[in-house]
C-alpha cells in the first residue's frame, strides 16, 4: 500500500471550503460581486449581499441557498454599522468581509472636481477602511479566525498612462497599504487582512472601455498576455484568501492581471 500523495493528505478540496462561515460582501448587485457572491455561495458560505440596488441583490439572494439582502450604500452615515448589524442578527458572526464596492471616474486631472474627488476617496478608500474596523471589532469580539479582503486594481500600484483616473488611483493606493497597516495591527489577534488587485475585468462600471476598440487596444496592449481576465479567473484567488488555505497569509496584495503590473 502506497502513501496517500501530498495532495490527499491535506484534504485539498476541503481546504478551501467555507462550510458555516458567513461572508459580508459589498458591491454585489453586479460584476465581480455578483460572481463573488456565487462563488462564496458554492463553497459552503452563507452570504450578506450588500448594495445600493436592493431588487437586483434579492433576486441574487433568491438563487443563493443561504443569502439575505441588505441595502447599503456605503459612503451613507450609518449605512455600515446597520450592515454589520443586519448580518450578526441574521447568522451571528462574521468570518469574511469582501471590500468590493467601488466607484471609478475617467478624467484629466486638471478638469476634476474637488467634491466629485473627495467623494471617490469616500467610497473607495474611506467606506472599506470603516467596514473592515467595524467586522474586525465582531470577530476579535467572538475570537474569530477571520479573512477581510479588499479589493484593490492594478491602478493602486502603477499609473494609468492614457487611463486618467486620478481620484480611483489614489483610493487603490490607499487601499493597498490599508491592506498592510490593517494587517500588522490584526495578525495577532487572528484576523487576516489582504487585498486581490484584479487587472481588466469586464464589468458594468468599465462597458466603455470593453465597448470601444481604443479601450480594448488599451487592455491587449497594455497586458502581456494579450487579453482581458476572463470569467472565473478570479474566483480561486478569493477562495484561497477566503478560506482555511490562507492561515498565514496576511497584508498581501494579490495581483490577477495577466501581468500588466509585471512590465
Amino acid at each position: 500500500m502506497t502513501d496517500a500523495s501530498p495532495i490527499q493528505a491535506l484534504g485539498l478540496p476541503d481546504l478551501f471550503r467555507l462550510d458555516g462561515k458567513v461572508a459580508v460582501l459589498t458591491g454585489a448587485s453586479s460584476g465581480l460581486g455578483e460572481r463573488f457572491a456565487h462563488v462564496l455561495s458554492d463553497a459552503g458560505a452563507a452570504v450578506v449581499l450588500a448594495a445600493r440596488r436592493v431588487d437586483r441583490l434579492e433576486k441574487l439572494a433568491a438563487d443563493l441557498p443561504q443569502a439575505i439582502a441588505v441595502g447599503c450604500d456605503v459612503a451613507a452615515p450609518g449605512d455600515i454599522t446597520a450592515l454589520i448589524a443586519h448580518a450578526t442578527e441574521a447568522f451571528d458572526r462574521i468570518d469574511i468581509v469582501v471590500n468590493n464596492a467601488g466607484i471609478s471616474r475617467v478624467l484629466p486631472a486638471l478638469d476634476d472636481d474637488i467634491d466629485d474627488f473627495r467623494h471617490e476617496i469616500e467610497v473607495d478608500l474611506v467606506a472599506p477602511f470603516d467596514l473592515a474596523r467595524q467586522a474586525a471589532g465582531v470577530m476579535i469580539e467572538q475570537e474569530i479566525n477571520g479573512s477581510i479582503i479588499n479589493i484593490g486594481s492594478v491602478l493602486g500600484h502603477v499609473g494609468g498612462g492614457r487611463l486618467k483616473a486620478a481620484g480611483y488611483a489614489a483610493a487603490k493606493g490607499g487601499v493597498h497599504n490599508l491592506t498592510r497597516e490593517l494587517a500588522s495591527q490584526w495578525a495577532r489577534k487572528n484576523v487576516r487582512v489582504n487585498s486581490i488587485a484584479p487587472g481588466w475585468f469586464e464589468t458594468e462600471m468599465n462597458a466603455d472601455m470593453f465597448g470601444t476598440n481604443g479601450g480594448m487596444n488599451y487592455i491587449t496592449g497594455n497586458t502581456p498576455m494579450g487579453r482581458a481576465g476572463r470569467q472565473g479567473e478570479l474566483d480561486g484567488a478569493l477562495l484561497y484568501l477566503a478560506s482555511d488555505a490562507s492561515t498565514y497569509t496576511t497584508g498581501q496584495v494579490l495581483f490577477v492581471d495577466g501581468g500588466w503590473t509585471a512590465i
